[in-house]
């Protein structure tokens, strides 16, 4: 009897700016779910923070788990969170715990986001809260093999790309081109 090696599912790599669009839709939902329930007053806004973060968990963590690893955004941008074992990317869908600590440390910085968003007419310096969801989500560039950012390393988990979604990134290149047939003519 011989051992035979059987090869490894590839899962191509989802490009860095699709994850970008990606969460950008996923934070512009929660945001601006978090925005209406908070004042007009400058500052931190308690309500908003645990608002934001309540619906960060239910649209990151809760639909991630329950829906073969796409949120939202994902879905809408043809990607999905799977775990990473020794370096592969498996076909499994991260266990909860694994995706709190991700989600943790993306909503943290999110939420800074959130706040600069919020007070930048008043103090332009807020946009310097930005910097560390820029350093988190940055790390993607440096790893030319996984394209892990860093919560992606602590949590054991890459986005790859999926062929279960809405296409939006295709379906607005294919507009985008349908209208510049018709500007030309």
């Amino acid at each position: 009897m011989t051992i035979a090696r059987i090869p490894k599912k590839h899962y191509p790599k989802a490009d860095t700016w699709r994850r970008g669009l990606a969460l950008g839709l996923d934070f512009l939902g929660v945001w601006l779910v978090s925005s209406l329930l908070g004042s007009n007053n400058l500052g931190i806004q308690v309500t908003q923070i645990f608002v934001f973060i309540v619906g960060w968990l239910i649209l990151r963590v809760l639909v991630v788990y329950n829906n073969q690893g796409q949120s939202l955004g994902r879905w809408a941008f043809d990607l999905k969170v799977l775990e990473v074992e020794d370096g592969q990317v498996v076909a499994r869908i991260p266990e909860l715990q694994a995706l709190l600590k991700r989600e943790a440390i993306i909503c943290f910085g999110a939420i800074l986001v959130s706040i600069a968003l919020g007070n930048i007419r008043a103090n332009p310096t807020a946009i310097l809260l930005v910097i560390p969801l820029a350093l988190d989500c940055g790390a993607a560039f440096s790893d030319t093999q996984m394209q892990q950012a860093w919560h992606d390393r602590y949590a054991k988990t890459s986005i790859v790309s999926s062929r279960r979604g809405y296409s939006l990134d295709i379906k607005v290149k294919r507009l985008v081109e349908i209208l510049r047939r018709n500007v030309r003519r």
